[in-house]
């Protein structure tokens, strides 16, 4: 698997995930923890995926198909 930054951007297929701050704030702690000033691009991907397998876990069981 290569990485995020070395791939092409995907086509605008569905609506933008934007971050609550309570995500922000875990993004901020997970980058804090490795050592890091501020969140990366990685650090923001984990907070979206994990934003929004909470937002799909909220809607029921089964959600991990619809991702």
């Amino acid at each position: 698997m290569s990485a995020p930054w070395k791939k092409k951007a995907p086509a605008e297929t569905g609506p933008k995930t934007k971050l609550t701050p309570a995500s922000i704030e875990w993004a901020r702690a997970r980058a804090k923890a490795a050592g890091r000033r501020y969140p990366n691009l990685v650090d923001n991907m984990a907070a979206t995926r994990r934003q929004v397998e909470q937002e799909m876990q909220a809607k029921g069981p089964g959600f991990l198909r619809n991702l």
